[in-house]
């Protein structure tokens, strides 16, 4: 088989990390990239990225873009003075203080100045469904395909920006990811970055509800107990 170059950017996060598995199964040489913007839960994050890069990239470039963090004062994510959203408290909201705005436009277009440079042909971006759902326009099949026309202006090496995953729920991703041999206590969710994943964000209400939808129970741990069992929930055998 004739491997094509991609370029993948890898959060650590399940999305990117079942795109990352799932990629690397299809044959494909990975060149992956991971970005420092400031964000309150980097450290949680970038671990797990190593790990699965460590694991299955061909190559893994981590950008500092902390610059970021000083221009954009209006998201949780990376402003310290701003709590992050809990989902019982921005239901219907459609646009939460948790959105980072212009952040995927931003690495995206970096993803695609690498690709065009290392003669990769596509990069394979991580966005959801539960993305457009939870108000992030960056992360909708709306913006995909503006982008796409947008790289399509290149004269010489058009770079296609595709989401496998952009009409698929976390059940079916999180199913996908046990296909694929995805170990998901190597992937971090919460937007806090402490020890223990709260339980209680946007970002961790939709994984769990994705695993109790996928009837598996989540391996990574969280501040509030989570009644797996209940659910009929049970462990992911490897």
């Amino acid at each position: 088989m004739i491997m094509s170059r991609v370029v993948v950017p890898v959060s650590g996060g399940i999305d990117s990390t079942v795109i990352l598995y799932w990629v690397k199964s299809q044959g494909h040489e990975v060149h992956a990239v991971s970005y420092n913007y400031g964000q309150k839960h980097f450290g949680k994050e970038m671990s797990c990225a190593l790990t699965s890069c460590d694991l299955l990239a061909d190559t893994h470039k981590q950008i500092d873009l902390t610059f970021f963090k000083d221009i954009v004062t209006t998201s949780s994510l990376v402003n310290d003075d701003i709590d992050v959203a809990k989902a019982r408290d921005v239901l219907g909201d459609p646009q939460t203080v948790n959105y980072v705005p212009n952040r995927n436009m931003m690495m995206l277009s970096i993803c695609t100045a690498y690709a065009e440079s290392i003669d990769a042909t596509k990069v394979y971006h991580g966005s959801a469904l539960v993305d457009s759902q939870a108000g992030f326009w960056d992360g909708s099949q709306e913006f995909l395909t503006a982008i796409n026309k947008v790289n399509a202006l290149n004269r010489r090496n058009v770079v296609e920006i595709v989401a496998p995953l952009i009409t698929k729920s976390k059940k079916s991703i999180i199913e996908l990811g046990v296909e694929c041999g995805v170990d998901f206590s190597k992937t971090w969710t919460c937007y806090e970055g402490q020890d223990q994943a709260c339980g209680e964000c946007t970002a961790c209400s939709s994984r769990i509800q994705g695993f109790i939808d996928a009837g598996y129970i989540d391996p990574v741990p969280y501040k509030r107990d989570i009644p797996w069992e209940k659910y009929g929930c049970v462990e992911i055998i490897e």
